[in-house]
């Protein structure tokens, strides 16, 4: 098993993306690239953390690869839209990717080149691809937020 993670928003549609997603073992919602240890949901909305909502996604490569879980992240949200997606503003809804080895780096950066070179936005793609820290799991009742609630979007 390997992991990736992923911001992409909020991250409660994102966790259901890839949860719903073959060849992904699990998935946990937390906070990740900030300065502050330990932090809580209230210190990442309102306490100016650096931390950003992220999506660790577990997942089995010879079930589904890394540049599969890329084209989602891409699909999933606005990668154009810097530190707000939707509705949602703040740093902490920024489009990052946490990498976890030079493999995903490289992957990533390549992806997003790609990405950028189609012109399918009019602006630029701002995603920062940034190397994994420490990732802070994210209060309980944050996790699989969506399922809980019978949803499968914030929409629904």
């Amino acid at each position: 098993m390997i992991k990736a993670t992923f911001g992409a928003g909020c991250f409660w549609h994102v966790e259901e993306v890839f949860r719903r997603t073959p060849g992904v073992a699990s998935t946990r919602v937390g906070y990740m690239g900030g300065k502050t240890r330990n932090p809580t949901y209230s210190d990442v909305c309102y306490k100016r953390t650096g931390h950003a909502e992220v999506v660790e996604v577990t997942y089995d490569p010879s079930l589904v690869t890394y540049d599969t879980l890329l084209e989602i992240f891409w699909e999933m949200h606005d990668p154009t839209s810097l530190n707000r997606q939707g509705p949602d503003i703040g740093e902490q809804y920024r489009s990052v990717i946490f990498y976890h080895n030079d493999e995903q780096r490289k992957k990533a950066g390549e992806a997003k080149a790609r990405l950028a070179a189609e012109s399918r936005y009019e602006r630029p793609v701002v995603t920062a691809i940034e190397p994994a820290g420490e990732f802070f799991m994210a209060e309980e009742y944050h996790q699989q937020y969506l399922e809980k609630r019978g949803k499968s979007s914030c929409a629904s």
